[in-house]
């Protein structure tokens, strides 16, 4: 069975490409994460392939960085509730992929941590973990949200990506050349209790507001106008979600 379970991870990762990952969560079940943490913690892991290998040469000239962190950093791992051990991962939010390795050696090879949702590792210690939301335009995508709030109401939930964009070259003297470059997006996401849906919050005060019910609404509304709050800034976004969940 854990071969099986090994190969099928395997399989998983040999296809990943640059790009937006709209893929499918691994069909790991509870009962493949038994054993000791060593053991554990490589049943979840995959290859890193050869796709860097065949993108050197095109992101050799760049600003920015498809990492959230370019070093590794230590964390520690879940398979649900169940603690694998410290591990050491970085975040390419360019692929969507978390790169994981069990020391911080430099000899060490990274390997890709499976796409599985009940896998998550602790980032500045809030929970990461593969979710699939809707954005605001209506998608619905697969990646990694780190969960700001897991209340009794309102869960609130920050996606961090990033985008490529292939620079231009000069074409004379006048017209300098553009060079390619990593930009980095923050969105954020909500789920309420019950409700099997991501959403994400458009960061207007306005329109937050018409998320919610009439009873809701009312009160978040004082509650905005009283503390002069706006959303757009992440520690008022967060204060708006603790409210509504007393």
């Amino acid at each position: 069975m854990k071969n099986q379970l090994f190969f099928a991870i395997f399989l998983s990762f040999t296809a990943i490409g640059v790009g937006q990952y709209a893929g499918q969560s691994s069909n790991m079940s509870a009962g493949g994460a038994s054993g000791g943490s060593s053991g554990q913690i490589y049943d979840l892991l995959g290859p890193i392939d050869e796709r860097n290998k065949k993108t050197k040469n095109k992101y050799e000239d760049f600003q920015g960085s498809p990492y959230i962190n370019d070093t590794f950093l230590p964390s520690t791992m879940y398979y649900d509730d169940e603690n694998l051990g410290q591990i050491f991962y970085r975040y390419n939010a360019l692929n969507e992929e978390i790169e994981i390795k069990k020391t911080n050696s430099e000899d060490e090879i990274p390997r890709s941590l499976a796409r599985d949702k009940e896998i998550s590792i602790l980032s500045n210690g809030k929970k990461m973990n593969f979710k699939t939301f809707t954005t605001a335009k209506n998608k619905t995508l697969n990646g990694y949200l780190i969960t700001i709030i897991d209340g009794k109401t309102f869960d609130l939930y920050k996606r961090t990506f990033v985008k490529f964009t292939e620079g231009t070259p000069s074409t004379n003297s006048f017209v300098k050349a553009i060079p390619s470059r990593f930009s980095q997006f923050t969105e954020y996401y909500f789920q309420k209790d019950g409700v099997n849906r991501m959403d994400e919050i458009r960061l207007k005060n306005s329109q937050l507001l018409r998320l919610f019910n009439k009873i809701d609404k009312t009160k978040l509304k004082e509650f905005i106008k009283e503390n002069d709050l706006n959303i757009k800034n992440e520690p008022d976004l967060i204060r708006v979600f603790d409210f509504l969940n007393k």
